[in-house]
């Protein structure tokens, strides 16, 4: 049976974690997926990029993405032994913004802390994506010994 959880669980999963895969559609109609850094605020999810890297122009032109957040797993101790990740999954739409449009706790977070320059920031964009429909997850909520069992270790979640 899948496990309910809270909204509010998954978003503080993901509030921990830095690390996700962005899946995109190109113009031509064909997958793509990238590893993103990224920042939580407002239930959306912050990522700063180049203005002419290929995810941008993707996201421009179909804001249809999903997103995979992979959350590692270990035994304490035991570091040896190989434990599945647990993953957020969710689909969601994306924008794509300018740095000043951006609040400036996010940018800051975005940039790592750094000051960056009016040139810097000119030459950046910052994908907002928003989730929709429902939180898919496995392993999240539950300990290692319910990961094993896939009825257990799955769940799902409103977006908001």
């Amino acid at each position: 049976m899948t496990q309910r959880l809270s909204s509010q669980q998954v978003w503080e999963a993901l509030g921990k974690e830095i690390f996700a895969v962005l899946g995109m559609v190109t113009a031509q109609g064909e997958a793509r997926t990238v590893g993103v850094v990224y920042v939580v605020d407002d239930r959306k999810l912050y990522i700063v990029t180049k203005k002419d890297a290929w995810k941008v122009r993707h996201v421009a032109q179909n804001p249809h993405v999903s997103i995979t957040v992979p959350i590692a797993k270990r035994i304490p101790f035991m570091p040896w032994i190989k434990i599945p990740a647990a993953t957020i999954t969710f689909r969601g739409s994306g924008k794509v913004l300018l740095a000043e449009d951006v609040k400036p706790q996010v940018l800051s977070a975005l940039m790592g802390g750094v000051q960056a320059d009016v040139a810097t920031l000119s030459g950046v964009r910052v994908l907002e994506i928003e989730p929709l429909g429902e939180f898919i997850t496995y392993g999240v909520g539950v300990s290692l010994m319910e990961m094993r069992d896939p009825q257990r270790a799955r769940g799902r979640a409103a977006t908001h």
